[in-house]
């Protein structure tokens, strides 16, 4: 389900013509690395997510990312959440982006998988410098062994509070 050699950057290059100043010049090239770390759970953490097919579902959802020219770097998490490290296009809204991934996965999972299922509605996103990705794709891995620990809540809380984003309680978990 992981893009085995994503770009880090993308170029896009194009031709102007100045027909003013009688010739074409090439525009300046867009590099960008835009890597975001997704969280969002199942409706009431309802533990919905089964071992027999969580794997193909982060394929599936890799494959939703692919369509919006995006890059799945690690996908996992454990029967009420799930996390994805996605390397973003950059004419891709990340609310486009998890509504797709929502709504193709869950409808995969019901006409496919055969399972009732839902998302929360909300999720949350925090962008992740390239220089941590490996730290990000390790966390992410290893959620079995995390939650043993944490519940899902308080790591919510704490990925909150270290990127400074203010909540509601009562609306953290919707």
């Amino acid at each position: 389900f992981l893009d085995p050699q994503p770009p880090l950057n993308r170029n896009v290059s194009q031709l102007a013509t100045f027909p003013h100043l009688g010739h074409t010049h090439l525009m300046s090239s867009t590099f960008t690395n835009i890597n975001i770390h997704i969280i969002f759970s199942t409706k009431n953490r309802t533990p919905q997510i089964d071992s027999a097919f969580a794997d193909r579902l982060y394929s599936y959802i890799g494959g939703i990312a692919r369509k919006l020219d995006c890059h799945t770097l690690a996908a996992g998490g454990i029967e009420d959440h799930i996390h994805l490290l996605i390397g973003l296009h950059p004419a891709v809204a990340i609310s486009d982006l998890v509504r797709d991934i929502k709504a193709n996965s869950s409808k995969w999972l019901h006409e496919d998988v055969k399972v009732e299922f839902e998302w929360q509605r909300g999720y949350a996103a925090f962008s992740v410098s390239e220089s941590i990705v490996p730290d990000v794709r390790a966390y992410i891995a290893n959620q079995r062994e995390h939650h043993a620990h944490r519940s899902y809540e308080d790591e919510l809380i704490a990925f909150l509070e270290r990127h400074n984003i203010k909540y509601d309680r009562t609306y953290l978990l919707c």
